[in-house]
């Protein structure tokens, strides 16, 4: 979906029902959220009650976002051409149908089906909301609309974790960890209650569906994931070497295929133009580096908290609200102040505090009885939060202030297909890492394997600020004038998301 794609926005005055519409549109967002990490902190129990492989635990998020990241840009495409509303009604009917399923799901297998149908139903959901609410209000109506997505996003962060630990230790009606997926069906049935009162919109410009394309990209990140889940990095087989190659492969033939249907006058899913600009790169290798630390880091400290030290579910999801509330605390300065006065100096500054967190975080780990919680890691996750705000605002903002407003749709589209995409390689890997170190060696296997995977983040969040460097160069914004869009996000404890 490109900017130039959307329809003029009707007068503020003209809709009578845009503010009930806007808020179908915000619990959309917010349910996506909520869901991933609600079932984050909730996988050590559906393993334990299940059973099958402690692999599986890294599967019930990627199963999700996998499917999220590859189909995210063909929903929106889907919404031009189908209508917007129309789209999202679909997108939520089958979100709320394949929570149901996922609730009653009788065994592993096949709850990560319904997982993958999850995650296809949130692409259809997600890219159709900018759109809407452009569609719907004008002027300083449509700001305040497109900045409520952030606080939304950013409570949704917050309440996620804590929520997923409460609802699957209340066990209400025996329900344990389903609950943890039937709490979308209600929310879901409010949206579409609310959803009657969007007005449909599509693009005037119809474009066509990339088919082979969006295959060429499931094909080829699917190959390269799989191997990596539950896979002892340092020794893994032939076969799986194969399979990530034969995947970065698919992904060339990928690139070739776009850049031949751009020439050819044909709608690809990707803009070969966005890659004339020489931050664009850039900014997409360090969104997949950085959401695979904040992704992949979450999964590490609920497998340790619940596997390595046996703690409750609800004290898993209470570990991790200090990291929440730094992030929605730090999210909502940078986006409404530091931002706009600082320029690209707070992504420095929030990689910056995010190494420092991780490292305290190190430091507790060390000093930390294996069989005891280790209370200081609350204000080590807390400073981790606080990183993570302050460079997503900036983040986005500097990656997409140098594009043509035609770009926008299409590159904000690609950011968020491969922030999703860094969230399911950070729970392969760093997933992996610690379910290899800490195997079956008991709790001082796990406190290692635990300080071993946030070496791997920090080592991350190194590149991370590596690769950002391009975005800061003379086309990047500077200081004042540079404006967060918040109709721009994925938030960032989302692992999906």
């Amino acid at each position: 979906m490109t900017a130039e794609n959307v329809l003029a926005p009707t007068p503020a005055a003209a809709y009578r029902w845009r503010w009930p519409a806007l808020t179908a549109l915000l619990l959309g967002e917010a349910m996506n959220l909520l869901d991933a990490t609600i079932v984050q902190v909730a996988a050590p129990a559906i393993h334990a009650d299940l059973g099958g492989s402690v692999s599986d635990i890294q599967w019930f998020t990627t199963a999700y976002t996998l499917p999220f990241a590859v189909l995210l840009i063909t929903g929106g495409r889907l919404g031009d051409i189908a209508g917007r509303r129309r789209l999202f009604v679909i997108g939520v009917t089958g979100f709320m149908l394949a929570s149901a399923a996922c609730a009653l799901a009788p065994s592993v297998g096949a709850l990560i089906a319904f997982r993958v149908v999850q995650g296809a139903a949130a692409a259809v959901i997600i890219p159709q909301t900018i759109g809407l609410i452009k569609t719907m209000f004008a002027g300083d109506e449509m700001s305040k609309a497109l900045g409520s997505i952030g606080p939304v996003m950013g409570l949704a962060a917050v309440c996620g974790p804590v929520l997923g630990g409460v609802l699957t230790h209340a066990d209400l009606f025996g329900s344990s960890w389903r609950a943890t997926f039937l709490v979308n069906v209600p929310v879901s049935l409010v949206v579409l209650g609310l959803a009657r009162k969007l007005p449909e919109n599509r693009a005037p410009k119809r474009p066509t569906l990339d088919l082979t394309g969006t295959l060429l990209a499931a094909l080829g990140v699917g190959l390269v994931v799989h191997p990596l889940i539950g896979a002892d990095i340092t020794a893994m087989s032939a076969g799986s070497w194969a399979a990530i190659v034969a995947g970065l492969l698919l992904m060339a033939v990928f690139a070739v295929h776009q850049r031949r249907m751009a020439a050819a006058g044909r709608s690809p899913l990707v803009e070969p133009s966005l890659f004339a600009h020489r931050g664009f790169p850039a900014a997409l290798v360090t969104s997949a580096t950085f959401f695979a630390v904040t992704n992949g880091l979450m999964t590490v400290i609920v497998l340790q908290l619940q596997l390595g030290l046996g703690t409750d579910v609800l004290k898993a999801g209470l570990t991790l609200a200090p990291w929440s509330v730094g992030l929605a605390v730090a999210s909502w300065a940078a986006g409404a102040h530091l931002v706009r006065r600082h320029g690209h100096r707070m992504m420095s500054l929030g990689l910056a505090v995010l190494l420092v967190g991780e490292l305290a975080a190190i430091a507790v780990y060390h000093q930390a009885d294996p069989t005891s919680y280790p209370t200081p890691l609350l204000l080590a996750l807390g400073m981790v939060g606080l990183g993570v705000g302050f460079f997503s605002p900036a983040f986005f903002t500097i990656a997409l202030k140098p594009l043509k407003p035609q770009e926008i749709g299409s590159a904000a589209g690609l950011l968020n297909a491969v922030q999703q995409l860094g969230a399911t390689l950070g729970v392969a890997v760093l997933g992996s890492v610690y379910l290899d170190g800490a195997g079956s060696g008991g709790p001082s296997a796990a406190l290692h394997a635990v300080q071993v995977a946030f070496w791997v983040a920090v080592g991350l969040v190194v590149v991370s600020f590596v690769t950002s460097r391009p975005m800061t160069g003379k086309d990047a914004p500077e200081g004042a004038g540079v404006h967060h869009d918040p109709g721009v996000h994925r938030a960032p404890s989302q692992p999906g998301p």
